[in-house]
C-alpha cells in the first residue's frame, strides 16, 4: 500500500478497540493477546515480540464470545496482522 488515499480510506474503516483475546491453536495451546483494532475482514494484536504466533489459529475474543478463524499476514516486533475468515465455536477445553 504505497497510495496515501488508499492507506486513510483502510485506516477510517477499522474499530479501535481494547480487548482480550486468547490465540488457540492445536489441543489446549493458548497465548494471551490484547487486540488493538478489528474489521470485518482482519484484526491488528499485540503480542509479546519473542512469542511465536501460529500461520493459522482460532482467535478466542471472551467479551464477545466469539472464535474467530485467523490467518497471520504480517508481523512487526508486538504488532501481529490477521485475516478473519470466519467464525466457529469455542474449542471446548477452553476455560474462558
Amino acid at each position: 500500500m504505497s497510495d496515501p488515499s488508499e492507506q486513510n480510506e483502510r485506516a477510517l474503516h477499522r474499530q479501535r478497540v481494547l480487548k482480550g483475546g486468547a490465540i488457540l491453536h492445536g489441543t489446549q495451546s493458548e497465548i494471551r493477546c490484547t487486540i488493538r483494532n478489528m474489521h470485518s475482514q482482519g484484526a491488528e494484536l499485540r503480542v509479546p515480540a519473542d512469542v511465536a504466533v501460529p500461520k493459522s489459529f482460532l482467535l478466542y475474543v471472551s467479551v464477545d464470545n466469539i472464535a474467530y478463524q485467523c490467518e497471520l499476514r504480517w508481523r512487526t516486533g508486538d504488532r501481529v496482522g490477521v485475516e478473519i475468515l470466519g467464525t466457529e465455536p469455542k474449542p471446548h477445553w477452553h476455560y474462558g
